[in-house]
């Protein structure tokens, strides 16, 4: 029952928040709340949260050199050092930043174990999971720029060479983008993955799952406004235009199914910063993934070290030399009963 109520209660927000949004058709007047406020509300918390996150996590002390690496490291010239895996530079830590961000690296070489017959551990590759995160990073990623030509005027030439090349199979009017067949196909594997694997469900959060559903719904309600339900997409970018400039102006007309996408948008904004999905920006701060593995060529001294009284050999034997000196223990320097540390 508590694994089931994980998932219920993340799936009744985010059905909450599509309800709410129901609000902007009942009450025309709170189309101001939901195409102005709410936005502004949702990028200041995204702002202040991510500076808070960002901020916290540069301030952690990390007094050791502590790269994880897989590769051999540079020592004498005749070895061959691995420059990406094993970097002893600032070139290669930048080579190898690049492919973990971009290619997910770490997780392509990830191995997932499981138990066979009931007695048995096989490991093997995981690349399913790698593939489906490289789908889904990439496919947001084209998406979020192709929506720039929303925000600018004129319209950022990028963003319309993308949405070409995205919708190269106009089979339909309005295009179909590649990316939003994508995008769904991508979310929805990582979550049949997470309710279908009985480990992963196990140690799953209700925060991971309504991470999952607010992407899947903004996804899907993205998708339905697009090729389902008619929205003004000139007052769209009206709307979005004005609240970017500061100027805000809602349109009329615009329509329900713009405004349960803005709010679900807006929702996964604000709680961005405060989720796993800060892992944007955990990878660039993460000391075992930025550090240099140059332990044999440079010293590294714990910031923490201070200076410890130490009691030597000598001081010990100081205190204690009659005493060894009856049981019989040998003793650096002898020193007769009348000296001054004897009595």
């Amino acid at each position: 029952m508590r694994q089931v109520m994980k998932i219920i209660w993340p799936l009744i927000a985010v059905i909450a928040v599509i309800l709410i949004a129901v609000v902007s058709v009942v009450v025309p007047a709170s189309q101001l709340v939901f195409g102005v406020i709410v936005p502004y509300v949702a990028i200041t918390a995204f702002m202040a949260g991510f500076i808070y996150r960002v901020v916290r996590w540069a301030n952690s002390p990390v007094p050791f050199n502590i790269p994880t690496t897989c590769g051999q490291e540079a020592s004498l010239d005749w070895i061959k050092s691995d420059r990406i895996e094993s970097p002893a530079s600032n070139w290669g830590i930048a080579g190898r930043m690049a492919m973990e961000i971009l290619f997910f690296r770490s997780l392509f070489r990830n191995s997932s174990m499981e138990k066979v017959d009931g007695r048995r551990l096989v490991y093997g590759g995981n690349r399913w999971l790698w593939l489906g995160g490289l789908a889904f990073h990439w496919a947001l990623l084209i998406i979020l720029l192709r929506h720039l030509r929303f925000f600018t005027e004129p319209v950022f030439p990028p963003s319309i060479w993308l949405a070409s090349l995205d919708g190269i199979f106009q089979l339909a009017l309005p295009t179909l983008f590649i990316t939003d067949f994508i995008i769904l196909a991508a979310v929805s594997y990582l979550l049949i993955r997470r309710l279908a694997s009985e480990r992963i469900r196990y140690i799953s959060l209700a925060s991971d799952y309504l991470a999952l559903f607010l992407i899947l719904a903004v996804a899907v309600s993205g998708v339905l406004m697009r090729s389902f339900f008619k929205v003004d997409l000139v007052a769209v970018k009206e709307l979005a235009v004005s609240v970017i400039t500061f100027r805000p102006a809602v349109p009329a007309g615009i329509g329900l199914p713009f405004y349960i996408h803005l709010l679900l948008v807006c929702v996964l904004i604000a709680y961005f910063p405060f989720s796993k999905m800060m892992h944007i920006a955990g990878v660039l701060l993460s000391p075992t993934r930025n550090s240099k593995n140059d332990n044999r060529s440079v010293r590294y001294v714990n910031p923490w070290d201070h200076p410890v009284r130490v009691h030597t050999y000598a001081e010990y034997e100081d205190d204690f030399r009659q005493p060894m000196i009856k049981a019989g223990i040998p003793v650096d320097a002898d020193v007769s009963a009348g000296s001054s540390d004897g009595g």
